[in-house]
């Protein structure tokens, strides 16, 4: 398989109230985590699809590169409880 890229589809902003500089902050939640291949001749940069098929364009790519950590699982552990069922089917097979 070809570099993994690890992306955060995220929930909608939810306002968090009034920053120090008197502007409202906005916070938004993972909602799920998929992994999709990276896109060809650039490894960091996510191609146009998730291995279970959602498009990228909207996710926010994660910092954590599964190849850089070889025996672990593919998602960062604080996310587990979020992992895309159909993403970490593929990437089991």
């Amino acid at each position: 398989m070809s570099e993994i890229v690890v992306v955060y589809e995220l929930d909608k902003p939810v306002a968090t109230g009034t920053s120090a500089g008197g502007r409202r902050g906005e916070e938004r939640s993972v909602r799920r985590v998929h992994a999709a291949p990276a896109a060809p001749g650039a490894p960091t940069a996510t191609g146009p699809r998730t291995l279970c098929g959602k498009d990228t364009f909207a996710m926010e790519t994660a910092c954590w590169k599964p190849s850089g950590h070889p025996g672990a699982p593919w998602c960062p552990a604080e996310y587990a409880s979020v992992v895309c069922p159909d993403c970490d089917a593929v990437m089991e097979a």
